[in-house]
């Protein structure tokens, strides 16, 4: 088989490449290790950023997130039991951002990916990238008992943290940078309606909180609790028990309880790839970058991503340029550590870190002070929150 560019990982940063390309008629396999049904099986957050949402109403899958997604034009901070709004909209000039389950935006590209019968390989075993420093690279794996090969002009690297393609990089050409936090977040998910309209980030002696949504009766809380804590330790009843000691007075009267539909525990680290770009190799999403879900740029991030490669793909096949695709690494690179950074520093803000002394913990109720009752601190939170520009700061640097 041969295609123009085949993507590595069925996820949604490799679904969203597909159907960019598809529409600007660049042909793609898309090749993935899981089942489908796994891919969807997948728990993972939804606040997509006005970048996120306009990639998927340019790929034609944007219906059902606006009739179905909650745009939130402010969110809450809670401190020592006291809740501060943060008015996005008023703060921002206008933006908010929507609410919309990652496991919904990855059907979305699915049912459209299938509708126009593209093809899409499921459960492939032992995946392999080859002569991707050449120009003509290639992937072989394994699918019912067979052996197959795509050629290929461009690889997508968009199978995840513990994909093939990052790992197929020799050390010498790759540096990575890595911060573990000591803890993760114990996430459940329930039918049941939330307990506010908006999202809450809890700021507690006891450990962080996070109150979210996927839809007005579906909700999605999440614990901080330290990295040796196994799901199995947790019962729904205790929960909910340790939740109702985070919250406030007013979250605890509306909290409704219920059996949970799935529940995890996902550790938290901030990782980054450089470069993005091997030859004809390029790494986008979770293959390049992982950022603390705090402050929700994993999704957005990958979002970007795909936005730049899409581009630097289309144009060398349309325009006959390597424009785009020269300076992918780069342009990546820059937006990715902005994330990164407002995603430390949020984590930073919001947890506990008993390990550090009594003294940071005053540390970070000093910074929250300062922040929550400042205009300009407020309007820093939400200018990072809902996204920066894809040009921020380009002016400057031209």
């Amino acid at each position: 088989m041969r295609t123009q560019v085949l993507i590595v990982g069925a996820g949604p940063s490799g679904l969203l490449l597909g159907q960019l390309l598809h529409k600007a008629g660049v042909d793609a396999i898309i090749l993935e290790r899981q089942s489908a049904d796994y891919v969807l099986s997948r728990i993972r957050a939804g606040v997509l950023e006005q970048v996120c949402t306009d990639l998927l109403d340019a790929a034609g899958v944007g219906a059902r997130m606006h009739r179905e997604g909650l745009p939130h034009t402010g969110f809450e901070i809670m401190n020592n039991g006291k809740r501060h709004r943060i008015d996005l909209l008023g703060l921002t000039g206008g933006k908010s951002v929507m609410v919309y389950g990652q496991t919904e935006v990855t059907r979305d590209l699915m049912d459209a990916r299938k509708s126009a019968g593209l093809p899409t390989i499921y459960s492939a075993e032992n995946v392999a990238v080859h002569d991707f420093d050449t120009a003509k690279p290639r992937v072989t794996y394994e699918k019912d008992g067979q052996s197959f090969e795509i050629s290929c002009d461009f690889i997508a690297g968009c199978d995840g943290f513990h994909g093939v393609c990052r790992a197929s990089v020799p050390r010498k050409s790759i540096t990575e940078y890595e911060k573990v936090y000591p803890f993760g977040w114990l996430g459940l998910l329930s039918d049941t309606p939330p307990v506010c309209e908006e999202l809450i980030y809890v700021n507690s002696p006891r450990g962080f909180a996070l109150c979210s949504q996927r839809s007005q009766t579906r909700s999605r809380y999440y614990l901080q609790v330290p990295l040796s804590d196994k799901v199995e330790q947790w019962s729904d009843d205790a929960f909910w028990a340790e939740l109702r000691l985070r919250l406030d007075e007013e979250g605890r009267s509306k909290l409704v309880t219920g059996p949970s539909i799935e529940k995890s525990i996902a550790p938290l680290r901030s990782f980054v790839t450089e470069p993005l770009r091997f030859g004809r190799m390029f790494l986008a999403g979770d293959a390049g970058h992982i950022v603390p879900p705090t402050g929700a740029k994993g999704l957005n991030l990958a979002a970007t991503d795909v936005k730049y490669l899409s581009d630097a793909f289309i144009e060398f096949y349309q325009d006959k340029t390597e424009a785009g695709i020269d300076h992918y690494s780069e342009r990546c690179l820059r937006r990715i550590w902005r994330g990164e950074r407002f995603s430390w520093w949020f984590t930073q803000l919001m947890h506990t870190f008993p390990d550090e002394g009594a003294i940071a913990s005053k540390f970070q109720q000093a910074e929250l002070d300062y922040l929550l009752h400042s205009e300009a601190g407020l309007r820093t939170i939400a200018e990072n929150y809902v996204g920066l520009p894809l040009d921020f700061g380009t002016a400057a640097k031209n």
